[in-house]
């Protein structure tokens, strides 16, 4: 039997968290919630498992989106990072190579398309070897 997919949501909107977080579970994704940067490190280097990283860029207490994206290329290699931002993307500092960009506001619909095609990316699984997070019309 395969593992379910497994995400990690870094997100300091407790709120928003909860929504994004419940609607990932709801789609069969295990689901572990960090409410900043320097938490999504910690949960990384104890539980360094995951196929997905969902960040917002600009984040609480020292730890941005894109220092979590530099981390997580340095520990996980092989999972895919979605980092989100109101900004622009011409108004951000450089992505590191293979983070997909996600602009807000964003549909959770938009979101769980996007999921599935990170992880198609890998060759119709994502990099744990489960399936895509949901089936979508096609």
């Amino acid at each position: 039997m395969l593992r379910r997919p497994r995400v990690l949501l870094v997100e300091d909107q407790l709120d928003l968290r909860d929504l994004i977080g419940n609607a990932l579970a709801d789609h069969g994704v295990d689901v572990v919630l960090a409410e900043d940067g320097r938490c999504a490190e910690e949960l990384i280097r104890l539980h360094g498992d995951f196929d997905v990283v969902f960040s917002d860029i600009e984040m609480p207490n020292g730890v941005s989106g894109i220092e979590l994206a530099e981390t997580v290329a340095r520990h996980l290699p092989q999972a895919q990072v979605i980092l989100a931002s109101g900004y622009a993307r011409s108004q951000l500092p450089p992505l590191p190579e293979g983070v997909t960009f996600l602009s807000k506001p964003y549909r959770l619909k938009q979101l769980m398309a996007l999921f599935n095609a990170v992880t198609r990316a890998e060759g119709g699984r994502n990099a744990s070897g489960t399936e895509p997070f949901v089936s979508t019309p096609g």
